[in-house]
Formats: C-alpha cells, sequence, structure tokens
C-alpha cells in the first residue's frame, strides 16, 4: 500500500516577506516578523523533515535510504535525488529583479566558484548548485509581478514620456536628461523589427541603464519622488514606480515598470519562467515550484550582491509577454500545462466527493485551504488539515490509487517526467 509522511518545513525569514501570510495558511500566531517562504523538499539550504514512526528524519536521508522505492527507478536512475523544490511564497515588498542561469551555464559558473575558492554561502556566490532553476509560480492571493522585457520601441515610448511627464521637475535635471539620452539611443537601431536588432537593442539599453553614475542615479529617485503623475502611457505602473524609488533610492531598476511587463494573477492563476527570463516579484502569497536549485543572478532592487557581467551572460535579450495559465474549473484535478523533466505542479479540488490520486513518482502535496482525508495508505487513514504537507512515494505497479475525501484545495508536486508518462 501507498506511504503517506507528513512533513516538517523550514520558514525563510528574508526581509521582503510577508508577516501574515504563511503563518495564517499554517494557523500559527505570527510574531512579526518576515516569513517569506517555507520550503519543502530535500535541498541542503533548507531539508524538510519527514515524520515517521520511528522518529523523525531528513527527507534527503530518508530517500537516500532506498532511492527505488522513495523515488521510483525512473527519477533515481535520471536524477539520484529529488528534482525538484516546492516552496510557499509570501512577499509583502518586492523581491530582486532576477534571472536564472540554464544547465550548462549553472554547471560551469558551479565549477568556476568553487575553483576560485569562492564559499557556497558567500555573499558574493552566484552559483550555490550545478543545477538551473525553471520555475512556476501559482497565486494564492492576487498576485503581482514582472516578467520578460517589453519591446524595444515600447521601452523607447515609455521612457520618452516618462521623462517629459513633469517639464518644470526637470528645469535642474540636466543629467537626468543627458543621462537618458543613451538609454533612448540604445532603442534606437536600424532594421528594428528583426530579432537580432531586437536583441541588440536590449543588450545596449541594460548596458547604458547598469552605466549609469551615482549622480544619475540619484537624481533618478529624485526625479520620480518630484512628479505627481505621469504621461499615459506610464501611469498604469506609476505607483511600482515611486514604491521602488522609495525602497530603493540611488538603484536604476526602480524604472523597470517600463522595460519589463507587469503581470497580475488571480487566485489559481500562474506563469512559468524557464532560464534567462529577467523577473521579479512584487507582491502577493502563492506557491513555487522549480527544480532543486538555489541560483539566483540579481539585476536590482536588493542590496544584495549584483554581478551586472555574470547576469548579462545568462540573460536573454528578446521580448516576452508572459503567458498566464488559467486552471479548468469544472475538473477534480488539473495539471498546469508546464512540462520540464523536474516537475508538474497540479491543482486537486475536493467538494466532498471522492477523487483518486495515483502518483507515478515521488510527490510533495500541501493542503491550501479545508481539510483533506487519505485513505488507503500503509499507515491507515491520514488527515491533512490547511497547512499541513506530506511526502507521498511513488504508487507500486500493483498498488492501488490513495483516495481523496473531503472539501480542500490540495496543490501537489511531482516529477515531470512522472507526469508525462500518464
Amino acid at each position: 500500500m501507498a506511504e503517506v509522511f507528513k512533513l516538517h518545513n523550514k520558514i525563510k525569514h528574508y526581509a521582503w516577506g510577508s508577516t501574515d501570510d504563511i503563518p495564517r495558511l499554517l494557523g500559527m500566531p505570527g510574531d512579526g516578523s518576515p516569513c517569506a517562504e517555507l520550503w519543502m523538499g530535500s535541498h541542503l539550504g533548507s531539508p524538510s523533515i519527514a515524520r515517521l514512526p520511528s522518529g523523525d528524519m531528513s527527507l534527503g536521508e530518508l530517500i537516500a535510504s532506498d532511492p527505488s522505492r522513495y523515488l521510483g527507478e525512473k527519477v533515481t536512475e535520471r536524477f539520484g535525488a529529488l528534482p525538484f523544490l516546492f516552496k510557499l511564497l509570501a512577499a509583502q515588498k518586492p523581491l530582486s529583479i532576477q534571472a536564472h542561469p540554464n544547465l550548462a551555464q549553472a554547471r560551469e559558473g558551479f565549477e568556476r566558484e568553487n575553483t576560485t575558492g569562492i564559499a557556497v554561502d558567500a555573499p558574493n556566490r552566484n552559483y550555490k548548485d550545478p543545477n538551473h532553476k525553471p520555475e512556476i509560480i501559482c497565486a494564492l492571493t492576487p498576485f503581482t509581478g514582472m516578467c520578460g522585457f517589453r519591446e524595444p520601441g515600447e521601452i523607447q515610448s515609455l521612457l520618452a514620456e516618462f521623462l517629459e511627464s513633469s517639464p518644470a521637475a526637470l528645469r535642474d535635471s540636466r543629467i537626468l536628461r543627458e543621462s537618458f539620452a543613451p538609454l533612448i539611443q540604445a532603442l534606437q537601431t536600424p532594421d528594428s523589427n528583426t530579432a537580432a536588432a531586437k536583441t541588440a537593442a536590449l543588450q545596449n539599453f541594460l548596458s547604458a541603464l547598469f552605466g549609469l553614475s551615482p549622480t544619475a542615479r540619484q537624481a533618478l529617485t529624485e526625479y520620480i519622488l518630484l512628479i505627481s503623475t505621469p504621461g499615459r502611457a506610464a501611469a498604469c505602473e506609476w505607483d511600482l514606480i515611486q514604491n521602488f524609488a522609495r525602497l530603493y533610492p540611488g538603484d536604476p531598476a526602480v524604472i523597470s515598470p517600463l522595460y519589463l511587463n507587469v503581470f497580475r494573477l488571480e487566485p489559481g492563476e500562474a506563469i512559468f519562467l524557464k532560464a534567462g527570463v529577467l523577473h521579479a516579484y512584487i507582491s502577493g502569497f502563492g506557491v513555487e515550484l522549480m527544480a532543486n536549485s538555489d541560483n539566483v543572478l540579481r539585476g536590482g532592487l536588493t542590496g544584495k550582491h549584483i554581478d551586472v557581467p555574470e547576469l548579462m551572460k545568462v540573460l536573454e535579450f528578446s521580448p516576452l509577454q508572459p503567458q498566464i495559465m488559467k486552471p479548468t474549473t469544472d475538473i477534480p484535478i488539473y495539471t498546469y500545462p508546464v512540462y520540464g523533466e523536474e516537475f508538474a505542479l497540479q491543482v486537486i479540488c475536493g467538494c466532498g466527493s471522492s477523487t483518486t490520486f495515483s502518483p507515478e513518482g515521488p510527490s510533495i502535496c500541501i493542503v491550501t485551504n479545508g481539510e483533506l482525508t487519505v485513505r488507503g495508505t500503509s499507515n491507515g487513514t491520514v488527515v491533512l488539515k490547511q497547512g499541513e504537507s506530506a511526502f507521498i512515494p511513488p504508487l507500486a505497479k500493483n498498488e492501488s490509487p490513495l483516495t481523496l475525501e473531503g472539501h480542500y484545495t490540495l496543490h501537489a508536486a511531482s516529477c515531470g517526467m512522472t507526469t508525462q508518462s500518464r
């Protein structure tokens, strides 16, 4: 019979985290400290603890004790460990603008930094592991973020309008006009509709932005905080720009809503982020699922280490409009249409009737609403309340599916290579 192991997971208290979203979901009192992420998985940065009849054990140690049993033969042969990391993410303040490397870049960067002797926990370390980090974010509350470059022509128009928003405020801002001229000029390329021209324009623009002098950066912040309302095209992003300027004075990325696409998700909606895509999460609460990695290259809105040359190496300089995935509401189990080898995300909604669940690979589940009863397990009936999570090894060939009962919403992370085989 199938096994179900409840998990104890660690909370990450990053400064941008919400003080109440994660505690409220877990049914625990908040203490006023920011609770940014809850990690579910076997990543060495914060491994989950599996509750066993014999005592608690790190999920990674449990899996390593019998990989074929806890991962299945296919996942063991392909990865040798749990290939994904599952999180709750609660943003009260903006996360840093960032991108993640592809697999080849991560392996090369990890080895290079090891060779040069940079400690894995050093603040100037870019590559914490040799893995890539594609990811999906699924909203539990209204969620706002930025993802992918706008078209160069659109960026140029927004910048020009932004600078003309309050001519009176610019009378003493010669340095700002002179500094912005290279930004706008960088976006003006011959044959601007070709992919190569757009790539060059975006590369040149970002290089010019990072190259702004400290004086120009400060003038930009002062200008943003001085004017009241920008032009028509930028008006919908203005609150974000002013908030960024207050939080990160002197950071040129405060104008990021003018060069990145702003997206908004309603609960249940999700977007997928592949390697090399510049993005940032601004506010909201959601579940995040990714390959088992913690590699982040930052590009602004942070006090942490920013390695501009390394970031420029991994970025994909092409316009990208994020595609929002909306779940189908008339089926009990919905799989978001993002299939990678490492992970797949499902949402399972119980309305009182029974639903069968047949994991072919390792799964981690968390109840995000209501209460769930799991029947057909080797350890008897298991009840999972809101905020509780569990690790479920793959079913053997002759084992019966699990039966899920109750009124609940369950988010389930599994291995993509097993989900695709169904």
